[in-house]
């Protein structure tokens, strides 16, 4: 097989062109690297492992845009690239952007703990359901979420404060018991705190 013409795409890609038929895109710059220029004679094996680089090479620029905007846990990451390549490509970034110290499971958990508790107005047991959802053992949700203070009635008054004006409405009034049941408060909190507002 030889390569008979490599042309500029968007994105830091090319279009590969085998024996004058197209017949992949892939990184521009793994093609360099690896002097595979036009007229260069490839074999299937050379073919494969170009490939596997140029995945490779692109799980781990999207993964470093991807925690540009926000930290991600490494299951949520490896998702994420899982989208645009294969499953060891996405693997080996996830474990590459680890060792560079860009990825952590407790960094994660313990700022998006924080956010689920103080800002969503979660409770402990919700917020456990969250972390796992985005793969955080048991152990270590458990841990962060004991670390963080949080007074479940400040934040039942918080919620009906922000969302619940006139909650001496009883259609108003079922539906924030629903929206704080779904946020995980048992009833006893809620009932208290609505005691208040009837007071």
């Amino acid at each position: 097989m030889q390569i008979t013409a490599i042309e500029p795409r968007r994105k830091g890609l090319s279009a590969v062109y085998i024996d004058g038929e197209f017949a992949m895109k892939l990184d521009t710059q793994t093609l360099l690297e690896n002097r595979a220029d036009v007229g260069k004679e490839i074999n299937d094996e050379e073919l494969k492992e170009l490939i596997e680089r140029s995945n490779e090479r692109r799980a781990k620029e999207k993964a470093l845009w991807l925690i540009s905007y926000r930290s991600h846990s490494k299951k949520e990451l490896k998702e994420k690239l899982q989208r645009t390549c294969d499953a060891d490509a996405a693997e080996k970034a996830v474990e590459r952007m680890e060792e560079l110290g860009l990825v952590s499971d407790e960094r994660f958990a313990a700022a998006y703990a924080r956010k689920l508790l103080l800002e969503k107005k979660m409770t402990r047991r919700a917020a456990a359901f969250e972390l796992s959802r985005k793969g955080i053992d048991r152990e270590t949700a458990d841990r962060v979420l004991e670390e963080i203070e949080v007074d479940y009635r400040d934040n039942i008054r918080a919620v009906i404060e922000k969302k619940y004006h006139n909650i001496q409405d009883e259609k108003i009034r079922r539906r924030a018991v629903a929206a704080l049941q779904r946020l995980g408060y048992g009833w006893d909190d809620i009932k208290a705190v609505l005691k208040e507002y009837s007071n």
